[in-house]
């Protein structure tokens, strides 16, 4: 993918295998100008960061409630939360059209952030609330002797053990999002609103393709997905895993 896009139309059609004669960049320049990957680069970004900050926040008090206090009604509103993993999101994609025209949220910037939000909850009170539950609770009781208040002491003690779990979810939801296509396809109808993965069908017409500008505004989509889990990659397995073995 990535030397096929240093490669002209002619290289590509001529020997897909071959190596570019002459590595060049123009594939890319016109894949921001004329594919505007710019544009859906920022609306990909915008929508992915916004759905990893409120998934975990929302995901995290949750799960703390969850984990640390006993009312009624507790175990069906988890057991509510698991089968949420269970349900096949796109099932409810025509049910969610419906209701998002109803409410008049089809075609907006926030659009896509609500289901995602809500689809990646599940997993995210999963993951917090096994962790929270191996977290010593005495170390809350001590912050609380020495005086520091339940707020505070959420976000400055329970919150910062958290980070492995936070990567982990991080990366998961980020990825989900980043990658998600067809809710994309049916709630949003501006260009301008488009995500990546919707700018890649751009370059595939109903007759001819551009492959080797398709080739690169692939590998605009895919680097920084790359990056960022070979970064935290060893993030995942320490999350995944923590909060399984009971101490």
């Amino acid at each position: 993918m990535i030397y096929s896009s240093l490669k002209t139309s002619q290289e590509f059609n001529l020997n897909i295998m071959s190596l570019p004669s002459s590595p060049q960049f123009q594939n890319y320049i016109d894949a921001f100008r004329i594919g505007k990957m710019g544009t859906y680069f920022w609306n990909s970004a915008f929508v992915s960061v916004f759905t990893v900050i409120f998934t975990i926040l929302f995901g995290f008090f949750t799960a703390y409630i969850l984990a640390r206090f006993k009312f009624p009604f507790r175990n069906a509103i988890y057991f509510m939360f698991l089968t949420g993993m269970l349900i096949p999101i796109h099932g409810l994609l025509i049910p969610i059209f419906t209701e998002f025209k109803a409410l008049g949220l089809l075609d907006k910037r926030i659009t896509l952030i609500f289901p995602y939000v809500a689809f990646n909850l599940s997993m995210a009170v999963f993951l917090f609330e096994n962790f929270i539950k191996s977290v010593p609770i005495d170390i809350e009781e001590a912050a609380c002797i020495d005086g520091s208040s339940s707020t505070n002491t959420v976000l400055r003690i329970v919150m910062p053990l958290c980070l492995p779990v936070i990567s982990t979810s991080v990366i998961l939801f980020f990825l989900g999002a980043w990658n998600e296509f067809p809710f994309a396809l049916v709630l949003l109808k501006s260009p301008a609103l488009h995500t990546l993965p919707i700018g890649l069908t751009n370059f595939n017409g109903q007759y001819t393709a551009n492959y080797t500008q398709m080739m690169a505004a692939m590998v605009i989509v895919v680097l920084p997905v790359l990056l960022v889990y070979l970064a935290f990659s060893k993030k995942v397995m320490q999350g995944m895993t923590a909060g399984a073995v009971k101490g």
